[in-house]
Order: structure tokens, then C-alpha cells, then sequence
């Protein structure tokens, strides 16, 4: 057990000071959007449960929930379970992103309407 934090993993803020919280609402962008319902379309088929969306999202590390945003964690640990579960793998997800990214970098603002 680690003595520095009372048996607690790092992440596990429970009861501790954590400094002012933003409470400012914001407009979710539509990759966070897609984020969200690609968890619930993909968890509502069996793909993970809450508790393994959990758990990718607890060993990721500190690093990561210092430097990734809210929505860039989900959908590491959206992704690492549907590749657990079998529903792809990190091969042909690999060709997928290179062809998304061979569309352009504009490619998605002609979803946007812009």
C-alpha cells in the first residue's frame, strides 16, 4: 500500500482539496458529441460495461489526465475496450485513420455546413 496516499490511487481525489472547480457551461463540440454517443451506442451492444470504461480510464496515468482533455480520455478508453472486445483491431483501425486522414484536414468542416 502506498503511504503517500492513504491506500488511494492518484486519481482517486475523494475528500481532498482539489482547488476551485469551473462550473461555466460550454457548447459540446460535434466530436464530443460523437464521443458520447458512440459510448452509449457501443455500451448498449455490449461492447463494455461502465466498470471497463473505468478501468482503462484509471490506468491511464497521471500524465494522461494532465494533458489529455475530458472527451480525448473517453474515447482512449472507448477505443482500447471495443479492441478488447474484439469488435476491431488496432490494425484495421490503423487503416482507417490513414484513410479518414487522406480525406484532408478540411474534410470535416463539410460536415459542419462551413
Amino acid at each position: 500500500m502506498d503511504t503517500k496516499t492513504d491506500g488511494r490511487r492518484w486519481h482517486d481525489m475523494g475528500g481532498q482539496d482539489a482547488g476551485p472547480i469551473c462550473d461555466d457551461q460550454h457548447d459540446f463540440s460535434l466530436w464530443e458529441k460523437r464521443v458520447d454517443a458512440l459510448m452509449v451506442l457501443c455500451s448498449g451492444k455490449g461492447y463494455f460495461t461502465v466498470d471497463g470504461l473505468r478501468r482503462v480510464l484509471e490506468d491511464m496515468g497521471e500524465e494522461a489526465f494532465e494533458t489529455m482533455s475530458y472527451y480525448e480520455r473517453w474515447i482512449a478508453s472507448i477505443n482500447q475496450n471495443l479492441v478488447e472486445s474484439g469488435a476491431y483491431t488496432t490494425e484495421e483501425l490503423a487503416a482507417q485513420m490513414a484513410e479518414v486522414k487522406a480525406r484532408g484536414a478540411t474534410y470535416g468542416d463539410a460536415s459542419l455546413g462551413k
